[in-house]
C-alpha cells in the first residue's frame, strides 16, 4: 500500500519503538517511509502519539554501549519533535493493556503502546510487527507493507 493512501483519513497515530530506530538509526530498507511519515506530522497533517515505553526501549541498546550522542539524538526526537506527545501510562491505559493481552497473547510492551493508540482514539498504530495486525481495535499499519511514492 503507497503511503498517502495508508495516512489518508487519519489524524492521531500510534507509533511503536521500532520505527522510531528505524528512523533515528537510518536503516536503510525503512529511512524513506520514516521520514515520509516524519514530514506528515511535522507539517501537522497528522500527530502522532507513543508510550515511554519507547524511551526504555529505545535508549537501552545506546546506554549499553556508551553512545551519548544516539542516547540525545533519540530523546530529542522523543521529546521535541513537533507533533509527536509521549502519553503517560495511566491505569486506563494499563487496564486495557491488561485486555488486550489476555484476548490476543499481546507481550506487556506491544500491549501498552496498543493501549496507548486506542485510549487516546488513534485511528492507526504504526509498527513493523506483522503479528499485532491480529488486534481488530485499532488499524495496524505494517512498514513492510507500505511504499513510499
Amino acid at each position: 500500500m503507497m503511503l498517502p493512501d495508508a495516512l489518508r483519513g487519519i489524524r492521531l497515530l500510534g507509533i511503536d519503538s521500532a520505527p522510531l530506530i528505524y528512523l533515528v538509526e537510518r536503516h536503510p530498507s525503512y529511512i524513506d517511509r520514516m521520514v515520509f511519515i516524519l514530514r506528515y506530522i511535522s507539517s501537522g497533517a497528522i500527530s502522532a502519539v507513543g508510550s515511554p515505553l519507547i524511551l526504555t526501549e529505545v535508549l537501552s541498546q545506546p546506554l549499553r554501549m556508551g553512545k551519548k550522542e544516539l542516547v540525545k539524538e533519540y530523546e530529542d526526537i522523543i521529546q521535541n519533535s513537533i507533533g509527536f506527545t509521549l502519553i503517560p501510562i495511566d491505569e486506563q491505559i494499563a487496564r486495557r493493556a491488561a485486555e488486550l493481552r489476555a484476548k490476543y497473547g499481546l507481550r506487556t510492551p506491544d500491549a501498552l503502546h496498543i493501549a496507548t493508540a486506542l485510549e487516546n482514539y488513534c485511528q492507526a498504530f504504526l509498527t513493523n510487527d506483522i503479528g499485532l495486525k491480529r488486534v481488530s481495535e485499532i488499524q495496524v499499519l505494517v512498514l513492510d507493507e507500505l511504499e513510499v511514492s
